[in-house]
């Protein structure tokens, strides 16, 4: 499989392309491979799927993992953002607090799943936002 054409960094196309990318990585369950992980990449889809849709709009954003803040900030420019999309706030701790070894409990099947359907939403939510301004998807 060929991957996509790639794109400047100001393309809100690339932030697409990778969005998708970690989501096809954390829908990819390979045996030894820890759900953390595989949720890890569900928030990066999130969030760069969020980020395109910032760059499509031309607005400035912190290189932060806050979902929520992220979609603060667009909603603050003036584009709605659906109820059901509040949900990617759930994502955020997947950034770093299970990245590592330490205190937290491991992610449960229910979690990850939880995870793959949030940042899949988020991902088809921003394609659909970037069709609508003219960008070739």
């Amino acid at each position: 499989m060929t991957p996509p054409e790639r794109h400047p960094s100001t393309d809100p196309r690339e932030w697409l392309n990778r969005a998708r990318s970690n989501l096809t990585q954390a829908g990819n369950r390979v045996p030894g491979v820890y759900l953390e992980d595989l949720c890890f990449d569900a928030q990066q889809a999130a969030e760069k799927a969020i980020k395109g849709v910032l760059v499509s709009r031309n607005i400035e954003f912190p290189y932060v993992h806050d979902l929520a803040r992220l979609l603060l900030i667009l909603e603050s420019r003036g584009e709605r953002i659906p109820p059901g999309l509040r949900r990617v706030g759930r994502l955020t701790s997947y950034a770093v607090a299970t990245r590592y070894p330490g205190p937290g409990m491991p992610v449960s099947e229910a979690q990850y799943l939880e995870a793959l359907e949030i940042a899949e939403t988020i991902v088809n939510w921003a394609a659909k936002l970037l069709q609508g301004t003219g960008t070739d998807l």
